[in-house]
């Protein structure tokens, strides 16, 4: 709380009024709201913090230049008011969330109007620059908190197959102890229920459920049914969007999942598209609702080059070879739009049933006297300036084993120290999406490597020391660099590190090995589809 906000009077009267008065400015300089919705949104405000009258001069405009570029400093006064005067049950960062999307959702256009504008402005300059609108409402309404997306840790890192893009998220801020009982302590709740369900526009939100008065979402047609696009709030990607169904269904990947991918790519050119895995440990973190992914963004996977383009046998307006890259991809591009859906659909079918069990790939196991599948496909579309549709198929298997009980084809347990979740859509196509923990421990970790502080081998060794599940990377690291490195050189070090653990994640998860072995089982699968 600043100075001017110190105690809980100077929030009534002139202090909040204006504080309040500076927001409808912002939201006015961004085209949040319109002149004659300044009213209408000032008063809602006022209502909110049971304020009985406006600043003195309300409705004189600052200058741009006297605003902020981001509504969060403009928020911070106001959620402290919240706290201070009881608008918020505690003074916690998840409750002060839930009441700056109340805030902010009183300073938007309503969903109808959001989607007519989007429209006009597609007519207007194209959909790129409606994207482009719409991305930056986003920004202004601090959906997307880009405040707190700008504290992740980014840095490429050049392997053999290409460079790798890595990135440390700090973006999801931890709760604190408070915040952690009070989630055990809540009663279960089914609606909405998912976070991708269209009912969340407009949902106040709960400790367990982040509000959504300030999501927006539009409307978009795919193989003839309702599904909706909208941004991600943690966007780990330029124009980070998430497309999701209508209906609340699972996922499955299917031929239909092709001609929904070629559908969006017509309709936004200048985006890929891309959708997780449908099974689990191979699969995203939520399986129950089918959407996408897609950005503007050009991933390190999508300037791999092909090793050698084929000619599809049963289609010969496809080409098709394999993409040289840490993970067993499949690249397919057409002109022939239902040429590319019928053999990419042809490809589907077979790897579903696939097993060689020289490369350990085994479609079905068995369990309690059922068959359980274990192969499944990361698709990736996008629309090619030279009007050509491509397809990436990436080859995934979740089988799991005594060795790996995480699963086969899943980071090792050894890489677990930097990557244990599942590697999924977005990983698969060379950006490392790391747990925000490392932040910290990267600190510690260079501190011995630059001899700040003493390396104390023995204590590592104990559970419950910050570093111990690093203790066996950090003795290869002083064997080989010692503990007197200047801070820089250790920095860009351990990054390289990183970099080299990220890169060992997508080995890994790839199904056919990049050595002779893998490459000749993968060819045994590519001859299936090619000509002689």
């Amino acid at each position: 709380m600043n100075e001017s906000t110190s105690t809980p009077e100077a929030f009534y009267g002139q202090n909040l009024a204006e504080a309040i008065e500076r927001l409808i400015a912002f939201a006015l300089h961004q085209g949040l709201i319109d002149s004659l919705d300044a009213d209408d949104a000032r008063n809602r405000l006022l209502d909110l913090f049971s304020v009985k009258e406006p600043a003195a001069g309300a409705g004189a405009r600052p200058l741009a230049e006297e605003l902020p570029d981001s509504p969060v400093p403009l928020l911070e006064p106001l959620l402290d008011a919240a706290a201070v005067l009881g608008l918020v049950p505690d003074d916690t960062l998840t409750y002060k969330d839930l009441f700056d999307a109340r805030i902010m959702g009183l300073l938007m256009p309503r969903p109808s109007e959001t989607n007519r504008r989007f429209r006009e402005r597609t007519a207007e300059v194209g959909i790129a620059g409606a994207t482009d609108w719409f991305y930056k409402l986003n920004i202004d309404s601090n959906y997307i908190r880009m405040d707190r997306i700008k504290k992740n840790g980014y840095w490429k890192h050049r392997t053999p197959d290409g460079e790798l893009e890595i990135t440390v998220n700090l973006s999801k801020p931890e709760k604190d102890p408070r915040e952690i009982a009070l989630l055990k302590s809540l009663p279960q709740s089914h609606y909405p229920k998912c976070l991708l369900c269209k009912e969340n526009v407009g949902y106040a939100g709960r400790p367990d459920h982040p509000a959504r008065q300030n999501l927006r979402v539009l409307p978009v047609t795919l193989l003839g049914e309702d599904w909706f696009f909208q941004y991600s709030p943690y966007v780990y990607y330029n124009e980070h969007s998430i497309v999701f169904r209508g209906e609340h269904v699972p996922m499955k990947i299917s031929a239909a999942t092709f001609a929904r991918l070629l559908d969006f790519v017509e309709q936004f050119p200048h985006y890929f598209i891309g959708s997780n895995a449908d099974l689990p440990i191979v699969g995203g973190s939520i399986l129950n609702h089918d959407h996408f992914q897609a950005g503007r963004h050009v991933f390190p996977m999508e300037t791999a080059p092909v090793t050698e383009w084929r000619s599809h046998g049963q289609y010969p307006d496809v080409s098709l070879g394999i993409v040289q890259w840490p993970m067993s991809v499949l690249r397919l591009q057409s002109s022939n739009r239902q040429a590319l859906l019928d053999a990419a659909s042809a490809i589907l079918a077979e790897w579903r049933g696939y097993s060689d069990p020289a490369a350990d790939i085994f479609a079905f196991s068995d369990k309690d006297g059922a068959r359980v599948e274990h192969n499944t496909i990361t698709p990736i579309a996008r629309f090619k300036d030279n009007g050509a549709y491509e397809l990436d198929l990436v080859l995934r298997n979740n089988r799991t084993s005594e060795e790996h009980p995480d699963g086969i084809f899943h980071p090792h347990k050894e890489l677990h120290h930097i990557k244990k979740e599942n590697i999924g859509l977005i990983e698969v196509m060379g950006l490392a999406v790391l747990p925000g923990r490392l932040q910290d421990e990267l600190g510690l970790i260079s501190d011995i490597m630059t001899g700040k502080t003493s390396y104390d081998q023995a204590g590592l060794g104990v559970a419950s020391h910050p570093l111990n599940k690093h203790a066996a990377w950090i003795a290869e690291l002083v064997d080989l660099y010692g503990t007197d490195g200047s801070e820089e050189a250790v920095k860009l070090l351990l990054q390289a590190e990183v970099g080299d653990k990220f890169y060992a994640v997508l080995r890994d998860a790839g199904v056919y090995k990049t050595d002779e072995d893998g490459r000749t089982a993968f060819g045994r699968f590519l001859e299936k589809f090619v000509t002689a």
